[in-house]
């Protein structure tokens, strides 16, 4: 049975999600403020967190950040705010889904289980990816380009390794999008194209005239091997 930790501070949501959820068949612990759910999160083994943004103590954006520095569990962010900035931001930050209240709970039973079904089948065959000077470290989640670290954003990260994995490979921008956040709804051709010129800021030599993340004007992107 899936464990899910719902971080929510609303309890007629509360009620209504954790009778759905369990209804579906997963067990539901409650957190009520990131105090609880630090607290639940080290005493259980979780499949998924639901984590609400506004919460009494703070954030959720703090949570995810310190779920992010020990683990790789998937987490769907449930707001009544649907500004792009937000959605960025919990991307950015390794949020997996982005779900805008009001929604209706069959459809979060569904993003759930998506998002546990692709969690599940992420491979683990390789320790390290390597080209172009840059190499990735998957273990540790470490980036070095000729030697220096290269600071990048979860949802940048990601996308560098989905290249580096599929070198010379055409990409487009729907299949970058279902294979990193599994739906387009949240991430649109602009907002993708804003991650595309943030990674080629860190790992081009010359970002406007980039050599190994290059544009196919109108199909998508590829990863190019010198």
């Amino acid at each position: 049975m899936c464990k899910i930790l719902l971080v929510e501070d609303d309890l007629s949501l509360i009620d209504g999600l954790s009778f759905s959820l369990k209804k579906h068949g997963f067990e539901v612990i409650v957190a009520r403020t990131i105090t609880e759910a630090r607290k639940s999160f080290t005493q259980e083994s979780l499949d998924l967190v639901l984590l609400d943004l506004m919460l009494p103590d703070g954030s959720g954006f703090e949570l995810c950040k310190a779920i992010r520095q020990i683990s790789s569990v998937p987490i769907i962010f449930l707001t009544a705010s649907d500004e792009e900035f937000n959605v960025v931001m919990g991307l950015d930050l390794g949020g997996d889904d982005y779900v805008a209240k009001p929604f209706k709970l069959n459809e979060l039973v569904s993003r759930i289980q998506a998002v546990l079904r692709r969690s599940a089948s992420k491979p683990r065959q390789i320790s390290e990816l390597s080209s172009n000077g840059i190499t990735v470290n998957l273990l540790e989640g470490r980036v070095v380009k000729n030697g220096v670290d290269l600071e990048l954003t979860s949802a940048e990260y990601r996308l560098l390794c989905l290249f580096m994995q599929n070198p010379r490979l055409l990409l487009s921008k729907e299949q970058i999008r279902q294979r990193l956040w599994d739906r387009d709804c949240f991430i649109d051709d602009n907002t993708l194209a804003v991650y595309i010129s943030r990674l080629r800021d860190k790992i081009e030599d010359t970002p406007k005239q980039p050599m190994f993340l290059i544009t196919v004007r109108g199909m998508g992107y590829k990863w190019n091997i010198e």
